[in-house]
């Protein structure tokens, strides 16, 4: 090799509001802080960004098949591409991106939603006296303060438990995470601290306390990543980077050296995935940063050349928000298997992950049962016997590859530090693999480095330390107050868009529709029980969404949040995007029919879903049976043996209780498994069985019957909304 560095990082990443967690003083003495250190500076030297908002897709397409040549072509359109191209671009460099997919639709979208340091990694450096590993965790830290300085809006810190239940455990974590606090230095967040057993269940009321001694809390960052990637994409489309999603590299185009007489890199043949169209972009310098697909860019290469890239397979599931605190994650230092599992707040909801095994490469990675299992089991360990952790109540699950770097012949991906290599092949391919999220800056700034000077291109030093990203510059803690009262957005929803878009958030309340009540004025939801609203749709447009999926999982995070709801806003979401991209009605039904498949198979409804599937699992007393069959047969009065639309409404109507067709559509598609448009009585049962055994929760068919059952006499109105994922309505067998 030419040229090669490794250079070792920190494990994938979160997301939140920063006033929220400091509380406004706080958050002004950490602001004043940050600004106070070096890396501020750096920015001082960038030019104002060229463009004010990023340039449209096909004016990207237009860019890319026009320009002679470019300095930099950078392949991958992850955390680390978005990060080389801005890195690139803020320098001078002529550059452009192309993603196969959409930006962050990967490993980046898919991570912990944590920015750290690595208090693991710190402690094997400590106990191995791994110098490199230490190296590792300083310069996680840094990046790990540079981050939450320039996304304000799109990231926080994050206090995060560590629950002791052996008394010499206290000391010894005391000691590491007191080091982890040193390490970080005028870096540090806030100072780690020490709580007695009362104090850690007032903070987590519902932690396990028997043999609980105490807990210690450290301080992380937590982002949104999928939009903070998005942010860098975004960012560096604004300063001139000709960027576009949904371009695949064909094959990579080559020519002879006439100095040397060998060939070299010098662009990619490119496809419009969208529209199948080719061209070439050619570029003095070309870029692989794919993630787990590193080596397929270098086979391209060179078909000879080495795999130097072990993918490993990390699920996390997302549970209701009443499972953990609102402003404090958790921390289990040591599994069943030795493994790591964070158990934190986000987006109002709570996320557990994650699991580490070795996998296949895939564009779909679906999250197991097994996997889903193994966490759930994890939980069950820290939390009080009082809660009842439930198969039932995970409401989506996913599952990330991570690119690690090692000997392919290595069988145990969880002990392999996450470094990054920066590779330069013969033929001038630069590749860098490996990393971690937080650290995406800092191997975006070694890869350009290593391409100047590889390629002897004219630029200067990197400036994206201190380069605030979209959305950042102008963002404040009460911005969300602004856009309440000049817009008339519900409090909720006015946050969401603060913390979503930052200073951006003005242009989206512009796009929103008046809702017709006196209060909110404007702002109409795409799912009652989420903040996302219309108006998002027709500006993920503009922020090169150009398929309901980008929709749901990037632009928007409902599918990461709750499957169900984001299958019950499909419609509306496809509905708005055809209106602002001419989509005919087939067009429409190809886009809902591909964004319920990605549901289904990577956002874990398909193992959500199976809960109710196997006829085997109907385990019920035949007293329980005769109970239901009695509920059941209140319904289906002509005794059919299966219960449909016209049935329910006949029922609701008996009790004088209104419901709109829409809605009892939804209420019924959760439990008719064959979806033929009934609910048979087998179905029925299969339901109540899986909600016995805690597989199955939030089903409104169940609440529904149960309590136009007790109240036919009484006229009780019956509530059938979801209150995250679960009921306003305990449910009572």
């Amino acid at each position: 090799m030419a040229f090669q560095k490794a250079v070792k990082g920190t494990i994938l990443v979160g997301g939140g509001a920063l006033a929220s967690v400091l509380g406004l003083s706080q958050f002004a003495h950490y602001r004043r802080k940050q600004v106070n250190l070096a890396y501020v500076q750096a920015a001082e030297c960038v030019s104002e960004p060229v463009n004010r908002e990023p340039p449209s897709r096909e004016a990207q397409l237009l860019s890319l098949q026009n320009t002679a040549e470019f300095d930099i072509l950078v392949i991958g359109g992850g955390a680390t591409g978005c990060g080389c191209a801005l890195d690139a671009v803020t320098r001078g460099l002529k550059t452009a991106l192309v993603e196969r997919d959409d930006f962050s639709s990967g490993t980046s979208s898919r991570s912990t939603k944590l920015i750290h340091g690595g208090v693991r990694y710190l402690q094997k450096a400590i106990m191995k006296l791994d110098i490199e590993q230490y190296r590792m965790v300083k310069e996680a830290l840094h990046e790990r303060a540079n981050l939450l300085e320039i996304a304000p809006h799109l990231s926080a810190p994050l206090p995060i438990m560590l629950p002791v239940y052996k008394w010499w455990q206290l000391p010894y974590y005391w000691v590491g995470i007191k080091l982890y606090d040193l390490v970080a230095g005028s870096n540090c967040l806030k100072s780690s601290y020490v709580l007695s057993k009362s104090r850690a269940l007032e903070h987590f009321p519902m932690l396990q306390k028997d043999k609980l001694v105490g807990a210690i809390v450290y301080y992380d960052g937590q982002h949104n990543d999928a939009r903070m990637n998005l942010a860098i994409a975004l960012t560096a489309a604004r300063y001139g980077a000709a960027t576009a999603n949904y371009m695949e590299v064909v094959s990579l185009l080559k020519k002879t050296d006439p100095h040397t007489g060998k060939e070299r890199v010098s662009g990619a043949r490119c496809k419009d995935v969208l529209t199948g169209q080719e061209f070439d972009v050619r570029a003095k310098c070309v870029i692989n940063a794919t993630g787990p697909f590193t080596d397929t860019v270098r086979k391209m290469d060179d078909k000879n050349a080495a795999a130097i890239c072990q993918p490993s397979a990390g699920v996390h599931i997302v549970m209701p928000g009443y499972y953990s605190p609102e402003s404090m994650g958790l921390l289990d230092p040591a599994t069943s298997d030795g493994r790591v599992i964070f158990f934190l707040p986000w987006q109002k909801m709570t996320i557990a992950g994650t699991t580490d095994t070795p996998t296949d490469i895939t564009h779909h990675p679906i999250p197991s049962e097994e996997d889903i299992n193994f966490i759930l089991n994890e939980v069950r360990n820290y939390l009080s016997c009082d809660v009842e952790v439930r198969r039932g109540d995970v409401l989506a699950a996913w599952s990330g590859i991570r690119p690690l770097v090692t000997d392919p012949k290595s069988a145990d991906t969880q002990s392999i530090s996450r470094n990054h290599v920066v590779d330069i092949s013969e033929s001038g391919l630069i590749t860098i693999a490996g990393g971690k999220w937080t650290t995406y800056r800092s191997m975006a700034e070694d890869t350009i480095n290593a391409a100047i000077k590889t390629h002897n291109l004219k630029a200067g030093p990197s400036r994206t330390v201190g380069l605030f990203l979209q959305g950042g510059k102008d963002w404040s803690p009460t911005l969300y107050i602004r856009l309440v009262q000049d817009y008339g957005l519900e409090s909720e929803v006015a946050q969401h868009l603060a913390a979503t878009y930052g200073d951006k958030a003005f242009e989206v309340a512009k796009m929103a529709s008046v809702t017709g009540k006196r209060w909110p004025i404007v702002g109409v939801r795409l799912v009652s029980e989420f903040p996302y609203i219309e108006a998002e749709v027709k500006y993920g447009i503009k922020e090169y969404a150009c398929t309901a999926v980008d929709m749901i999982s990037r632009r928007t995070r409902l599918a990461f949040l709750n499957v169900q709801a984001a299958e019950e806003a499909l419609p509306r979401i496809v509905e708005l995007m055809g209106r602002e991209l001419n989509w005919d009605d087939y067009k429409k039904e190809e886009e809902l029919e591909t964004a319920r498949k990605f549901l289904y198979y990577e956002m874990g409804y398909k193992s959500r879903s199976e809960q109710l599937t196997d006829r085997s699992e109907i385990s019920l007393l035949p007293s329980d049976i005769d109970r239901y069959k009695k509920r059941f047969h209140k319904f289906d009065a002509d005794q059919k043996g299966f219960i449909t639309i016209v049935d329910v409404q006949r029922v609701l109507e008996s009790i004088n209780v209104q419901m709109d067709e829409n809605t009892l559509h939804e209420i019924l598609n959760e439990v008719d498994l064959n979806k033929n448009g009934q609910v048979e009585l087998n179905e029925f049962l299969q339901l109540m069985s899986a909600i016995q055994k805690g597989r199955v929760s939030g089903s409104r068919l169940a609440i529904l019957m149960k309590t136009a059952e007790e109240n036919l006499d009484r006229r009780v109105p019956i509530p059938v909304d979801r209150s995250c994922g679960g009921l306003k309505l305990q449910f009572g067998q």
